[in-house]
């Protein structure tokens, strides 16, 4: 389950911030770049801040069961 919501909030912020940094300030931009280099961090060293944060909140891990 983690592993979708952190795909999600890191796609939305993406697009939201896209969409911000087309039709409102070119500023928006630094937060695609922000959520792009936090991604590499998480490839390269398996640290994410995201995951932290829903182990904090007792949101369940990935595997365990196969729920269709």
């Amino acid at each position: 389950m983690q592993t979708r919501i952190v795909h999600a909030v890191a796609g939305t912020l993406i697009l939201v911030s896209l969409l911000l940094g087309i039709y409102v300030n070119q500023n928006w931009f630094w937060l695609t770049g922000f959520v792009g280099v936090n991604m590499w961090i998480h490839a390269l060293t398996d640290w994410c801040l995201m995951y932290m944060i829903l182990n904090k909140l007792g949101v369940k891990k990935d595997g365990g069961s196969c729920s269709v």
